[in-house]
């Protein structure tokens, strides 16, 4: 009996690999994807296979991340939208469904990060955080779920903070905001794990993106965050990629209700 012959650069590891992690034929919706950990994770799982619409406030970064993910050849899109207002999520769900059609997977990476000293907080300053940080999440996912367990797969990931475990350099509402965040990621978990949806946070240490810049003023303080790793450095916004394609593979199938801490050992330390 002869069998046909097979290519001579195939590699059987290639195939399980695809098998456990590829995105293809997957659409992922990331918000907050122009900057930040969020576009980290947006240039990750479209390198993946994913389909991925970017949505954020400015057009010009959305363009620019866009055209990466093309010049790689990614299949990409961006929204422009406005997270700040109930009317602007609802409509920013609607027109990332679009490009692509319904997603698949969706990350919630927009965020806000207003810290007066606690006493001088607002209810403006609350309204505005849990506005984007944890509305936004909430009502992305409730409009998205339903289609996702009807077709028996979904991945909803949240980008959290450290501040969701403990308070540190005035965690103020921000902090807040992330542990309902985890709190929300739980009860999705809860509500849809037995329709093929899962529900995790990736929470980072300190990171060097924009959201951070008021941070990254004081030097000192910048080398003592890194200090307190186990690595020694602070994060950058790539070092969340493995960890997002696998939150959004059929590789997690069975990871729901987990926060995965990617922080260098920050908060083992």
């Amino acid at each position: 009996m002869t069998h046909p012959a097979l290519p001579s650069d195939w590699n059987p590891v290639d195939d399980y690999l695809a098998e456990l992690f590829s995105l293809r034929n997957r659409t992922a919706v990331i918000t907050g994807g122009s900057s930040g950990i969020g576009r980290g994770i947006a240039l990750a799982l479209g390198r993946a296979g994913a389909s991925v619409v970017i949505v954020a406030r400015g057009s010009e970064r959305i363009a620019e991340t866009v055209r990466e993910l093309s010049d790689a050849g990614c299949r990409a899109a961006g929204v422009v939208g406005d997270l700040s207002t109930r009317d602007g999520i609802l409509s920013a769900a609607e027109a990332a469904a679009e490009p692509f059609g319904e997603p698949d997977i969706l990350v919630n990476s927009a965020g806000i990060n207003i810290r007066p000293p606690f006493a001088q907080i607002t209810q403006a300053d609350w309204d505005a955080t849990m506005t984007v940080n944890a509305l936004a999440p909430f009502l992305l996912g409730q409009r998205y779920a339903a289609g996702m367990a009807e077709r028996g797969f979904g991945r909803l990931i949240h980008i959290s903070s450290q501040q969701a475990h403990r308070a540190f350099v005035g965690s103020g509402v921000y902090g807040v905001s992330k542990g309902a965040v985890e709190s929300l990621m739980r009860s999705e978990a809860e509500a849809w794990g037995d329709r093929g949806i899962t529900s995790n946070t990736l929470v980072p240490g300190f990171v060097l993106t924009p959201l951070n810049a008021r941070l990254q003023e004081d030097p000192q303080q910048v080398e003592q965050l890194a200090a307190r790793t186990l690595i020694g450095r602070n994060s950058v916004p790539g070092d969340f990629a493995g960890a997002a394609v696998f939150l959004a593979s059929a590789a997690a199938a069975y990871v729901t209700g987990h926060s995965l801490f990617v922080d260098g050992g920050l908060s083992a330390h």
